[in-house]
């Protein structure tokens, strides 16, 4: 079992930048980022195999978004810039041993989710 603790949300104005924190316990083959609006479903926003590097985002936040890791602390990093009202959510960061990809039923591994609020 591994544990992913998120961290490094907060409030910030449209156009402003935060970087989200996912701790993890243990490696895992990818790590991705979800996020869920006040109404509205989980929604896919990046994800990145740990090991190799490889990353995808989504269409909404590709060129804003970029991951980056620190394989010492078992931590991967999501560097949000330009943010839009739109962005606000909570954001949970997710793990899996042997899968990737868009689909929230791919990741075994959840944290308890940080809130991103973005003022226009």
């Amino acid at each position: 079992q591994v544990q992913l603790v998120e961290s490094g949300g907060g409030l910030v104005q449209a156009g402003g930048s935060l970087r989200l924190s996912c701790a993890a316990s243990g490696r895992t083959f990818s790590i991705g980022w979800f996020r869920q609006a006040p109404g509205k479903e989980r929604e896919f926003v990046a994800a990145i195999i740990w090991s190799a590097g490889s990353t995808y985002y989504a269409n909404s936040v590709k060129g804003r978004f970029t991951f980056s890791r620190d394989n010492a602390k078992n931590t991967v990093y999501l560097q949000m810039n330009s943010l839009k009202p739109e962005d606000t959510a909570v954001y949970y960061c997710a793990g899996d041993r042997i899968r990737i990809g868009a689909s929230e039923r791919l990741y075994e591994y959840w944290g308890q989710g940080t809130q991103v609020t973005v003022s226009s």
